[in-house]
């Protein structure tokens, strides 16, 4: 009864918590109250009078994510479990084993174990398959099983595992696990550092000051700060971590909302640490919020030149509010403005196309804006870089053989079946492209493109008979066509495949930390950083253009 009531009392607080202290909240207030009061009985109602017996909890959060689902996905309703997970996101500590683990069709594998920590103490290897973590048998186990290993520091944990088919245990004692916000530093060449930036947690700007400081320490007279996959975090750190490169007093970011008290101006608060070095900042479409607020001011302040490719477009501020029974609800409170004026959010969450979804701003209606010494740049699509960089780009083949864990796997056997002492030389050549080939083959990967749905939705309609048999025959022989000039397409792919196949290997042996300075001689983008930095006179007229 008590799980109904906490349930119950979700909707209504939720509501409440969006709307209290808006002038809407005020003036609209005896329409808020009759809609939740017309809420509450009708839930109370089902409950007591339907036919069947009812999950109160589980209709509860399917009615939670389908309210907020008509808003933006960054408005979210945050149960006990989620209030721990986004806490160890901001603040980059935990007490566990040390490994990413993941849920894969009722398995829970070890992807990639942290060096140093308890997973790799233990040898444990990505690919490993959990069956067991105490008395709970990870099949029998139906929340979220990851959250078993976690626990006080000192702590012991059993553990049966499975590898290559051979069944093995363990006990490992948890630690202190810290995920920093800086995984790599170092140097391209004699005078070019690089700094890897993955997330804007508590440690950000720490982290990024103390590579910084180090690496100029080496004499290092030129800077490149990766900010591409980064998803954002927090607005402060992405404020002092800017902090680092322009002076104290600059605004960074302005945000602007309904509610007064959001509408804020965020200055660097701080005396920097080098205004002078010639810096680039790498992008992708995977940096977002808190990396587009460092890589926009420094565009608009002209600091730094972005390399790269276009930004995601997060340009939306979120604030945990606090509910009851140890729940928040983290809700869009602001957009937020780059020093030039400008906000780049790229999605259209109040307009949607006839099937639901967000649409995107229009390029064409884009707004110029001027960076401080005249530049022009543009709202409403993330941030452009300066300096494009054209990278290999995913398409459906190779995203569905990441998904289903196809080049997971056959890594995996590649890993025990071969030695790797270096990673200098390393190829993943023809001979090894054909026996990935023969792997997909074998293990019958399938998967549908877009054209084979709607052909098949168009084969299966009742209109189809009136064409005759022939047609009918045209069609399967199309979609028998398509099936067979898929597996072409891993040779038309193979470049984008290749490389994210050589990217897991090098991790499995030599780690994250490896993998990073594998990129530093075999990353087009940080080579071209590299390049650019060097040609001080195509750097500057960067800036000025």
């Amino acid at each position: 009864m008590k799980k109904i009531l906490k349930k119950r009392l979700v909707i209504p607080v939720l509501a409440l918590a969006v709307l209290a202290g808006t002038s809407s909240f005020r003036n609209d207030f005896f329409e808020i109250a009759k809609q939740i009061e017309i809420f509450t009985t009708l839930f109370k109602e089902l409950n007591m009078n339907y036919v069947d017996e009812i999950n109160p909890a589980g209709l509860m959060d399917g009615a939670i994510k389908e309210m907020l689902g008509k808003l933006d996905p960054y408005t979210v309703y945050m149960n006990e479990q989620d209030v721990e997970e986004y806490r160890i996101k901001n603040s980059g500590e935990y007490s566990g084993i040390g490994a990413v683990v993941r849920s894969y069709r009722d398995k829970l594998l070890i992807v990639e174990p942290y060096k140093g920590y308890p997973a790799d103490k233990a040898g444990l290897k990505a690919g490993d398959e959990i069956v067991q973590i105490g008395d709970i048998r990870i099949a029998d186990f139906k929340d979220d099983a990851g959250e078993l290993l976690k626990g006080a520091v000192n702590s012991s944990v059993e553990m049966v595992y499975r590898r290559t088919g051979e069944t093995r245990k363990t006990t490992l004692k948890r630690e202190e696990i810290e995920v920093d916000a800086v995984p790599f530093y170092g140097k391209i060449d004699d005078q070019t550092g690089y700094i890897v930036l993955s997330r804007f947690n508590r440690k950000a700007s720490a982290q990024t000051g103390a590579a910084l400081k180090d690496l100029k320490s080496q004499g290092v007279t030129r800077m490149v700060l990766d900010l591409r996959g980064n998803p954002g975090g927090l607005l402060t750190e992405a404020i002092d971590v800017t902090n680092l490169f322009v002076p104290k007093g600059e605004t960074i970011v302005t945000t602007r909302s309904k509610v007064k008290k959001f509408n804020q101006e965020f200055r660097t608060r701080k005396q920097p640490m080098d205004t002078e070095i010639p810096l680039v900042v790498l992008v992708n479409g995977r940096s977002a919020s808190a990396s587009e607020i460092v890589s926009g001011a420094l565009q608009d302040l002209d600091r730094a030149v972005i390399v790269g490719a276009r930004s995601f477009g997060k340009g939306l501020v979120q604030r945990p509010l606090k509910l009851t029974y140890g729940t928040q609800l983290k809700v869009t409170i602001s957009r937020y403005y780059t020093p030039s004026g400008r906000c780049i959010q790229a999605m259209d969450y109040a307009h949607r196309d006839e099937n639901g979804n967000a649409v995107r701003h229009d390029a064409s209606v884009y707004k110029a804006f001027k960076t401080r010494s005249g530049r022009t740049v543009y709202d409403g699509g993330g941030i452009a870089p300066d300096l494009e960089v054209k990278v290999l780009r995913q398409n459906k083949l190779v995203q569905e053989l990441l998904d289903n864990h196809v080049v997971f796997d056959y890594v995996t056997k590649y890993y025990f079946s071969h030695q790797l002492a270096d990673y200098a030389g390393f190829s993943f050549g023809e001979s090894d492209y054909a026996d990935f080939r023969k792997y997909v083959v074998d293990r019958g990967f399938h998967y549908e493109t877009e054209v084979e749905k709607l052909l098949k939705q168009a084969a299966d309609h009742e209109e189809m008979e009136l064409f005759g048999q022939e047609v009918k025959q045209d069609y399967d022989k199309l979609l028998d066509d398509i099936a067979e000039s898929k597996l072409t397409a891993l040779d038309t792919y193979r470049a984008e495949l290749t490389k994210e196949i050589e990217d897991e290997i090098i991790k499995r042996y030599f780690y994250r930390e490896g993998l990073y300075s594998y990129y530093l001689t075999h990353d087009e983008s940080i080579m071209a950083a590299a390049g650019l930095l060097k040609n001080t006179g195509r750097y500057k007229a960067l800036l000025k253009s």
